[in-house]
């Protein structure tokens, strides 16, 4: 499927989702931000204590998993698996939390382990993550152009005419 503008494709990605689904997603998205920051300690709260310090890309990694995930559900359709979205959702609050206040990591794994080989690389499964959510958002709107009369949307000439 080729577009000629970018400006089209725009307008047809948003002609597909609803006022109220855009709205859903950006509560999604901002109640997201704010819980997974929260039980994650990037910030300070009276709730959680980080015992790792946390890096600058955490809050960068959670602000793009924040919007996939608001994306995702602003763009999802009932019918469609949510496996995709799920998976990188977990490996990505893994990858932004404390290794060592994470509970099951620490029963699993032990302190050591964790400190030595993954806190190292708990940015790069943070990143992976984020990529995994993407490739479900990517998925799941080519899935959304598939549906019965999406191929009447792209068919008929866009309006210049303002909304």
């Amino acid at each position: 499927m080729m577009f000629g503008h970018k400006e089209e494709l725009w307008q047809l990605i948003l002609s597909n989702v609803s006022p109220r689904q855009w709205a859903k997603g950006a509560a999604v998205a901002l109640l997201t931000f704010g819980s997974l920051g929260t039980v994650s300690a990037l910030w300070n709260n009276p709730l959680f204590m980080r015992m790792t310090p946390a890096s600058g890309w955490e809050i960068g990694l959670l602000a793009a998993l924040s919007m996939l995930f608001g994306l995702y559900v602003a763009i999802r359709h009932p019918a469609c698996a949510d496996r995709t979205a799920g998976v990188g959702g977990v490996i990505g609050f893994l990858g932004i939390a404390c290794p060592v206040c994470n509970k099951i990591l620490l029963l699993l794994f032990g302190g050591e382990l964790l400190l030595t080989y993954f806190e190292p690389a708990r940015i790069y499964v943070a990143a992976a993550g984020t990529a995994i959510l993407a490739a479900a958002v990517v998925l799941e709107w080519r899935r959304g152009l598939s549906l019965p009369g999406a191929a009447d949307r792209m068919a008929r000439p866009l309006s210049r005419e303002p909304i």
